[in-house]
């Protein structure tokens, strides 16, 4: 793990467990990914953004758990699930969806399940 990531999770050190699952997973299914960290966000690339990983507040702060992390997708369609927090059409055809993990077995075949859309809809473009 480099320097930069160790940084991102500097006010929220609880959560790196998670993103280290979290970017695990995705590793392995996708070895050719790239990371990126950023001040406000992981990204995660495969020539384009299919995924990224922040601390944005999605919910009332009281509503979220402790630790969590945000798990960003872009979707061709709005994901129906009790699991996302939030989702967006920033333009036709184009939905941003959030979804809050607060524990490591939210990192299951579902969530990967739609960072596999997210990938394919990224490649796609």
């Amino acid at each position: 793990m480099d320097a930069n990531t160790i940084l991102f999770f500097d006010q929220q050190p609880d959560a790196l467990p998670l993103y280290e699952a979290f970017a695990g997973a995705v590793k392995k299914r996708y070895p050719d990914t790239e990371i990126r960290v950023q001040k406000t966000q992981i990204s995660f690339y495969d020539r384009y953004l299919f995924a990224c990983v922040s601390f944005a507040r999605v919910k009332r702060k009281k509503e979220l758990p402790s630790p969590y992390m945000v798990v960003t997708l872009g979707l061709p369609y709005p994901l129906e699930s009790a699991r996302v927090a939030v989702k967006t059409e920033p333009y036709p055809g184009r939905w941003t969806t959030h979804l809050v993990i607060g524990r490591e077995e939210e990192i299951d075949e579902e969530l990967l399940s739609w960072v596999a859309e997210a990938h394919r809809f990224a490649k796609n473009k």
